[in-house]
């Protein structure tokens, strides 16, 4: 089963009106998207507690590394850099964190708020290799901007 993200957006923005809270809105974003797609093996947050650093917030799979500096990792380049990271290899990239042996591949999105601030990281990771399109980091984009830009 593949994501269908104007499904998937329509349900998220119903799940979610009029809540303002960044934790309840990430873990009900995490948890529906990661059911949404049988290729997204480890789906969630890491949000920025402080300057340059990322600690683990809502997801959905196995465990999760608990904190990321911006300088290490491809959540690191997506907080530091505030661009989409695709990664089809994740052993090509260097510098990657293994959190979890089993990921091949991985999508990151910058999460940013009303005023455009990277408030976290939307981490995907898949257990397969090449397992993402550009066409999901548009849709999940869209998402994000949607629930994550009204705060």
């Amino acid at each position: 089963m593949k994501a269908d993200y104007a499904l998937l957006s329509k349900t998220i923005e119903a799940l979610t009106e009029g809540e303002t809270d960044q934790v309840a809105l990430m873990a009900t974003v995490a948890c529906e998207v990661h059911h949404s797609d049988d290729r997204f093996d480890w789906t969630g947050f890491y949000r920025v507690t402080e300057p340059e650093l990322l600690k683990i917030g809502p997801y959905q799979g196995g465990h999760g590394c608990l904190v990321i500096p911006f300088s290490r990792g491809v959540c690191g380049a997506a907080a530091r850099t505030g661009e989409v990271q695709l990664v089809p290899d994740v052993d090509a990239f260097e510098g990657h964190i293994a959190c979890a042996s089993s990921t091949r591949s991985e999508l990151v999105l910058p999460v940013r708020d009303s005023a455009g601030q990277v408030i976290g990281v939307f981490d995907i990771d898949s257990d397969q290799p090449d397992a993402f399109e550009q066409a999901d980091a548009e849709g999940l984009s869209r998402i994000l901007a949607q629930v994550f830009g009204r705060l």
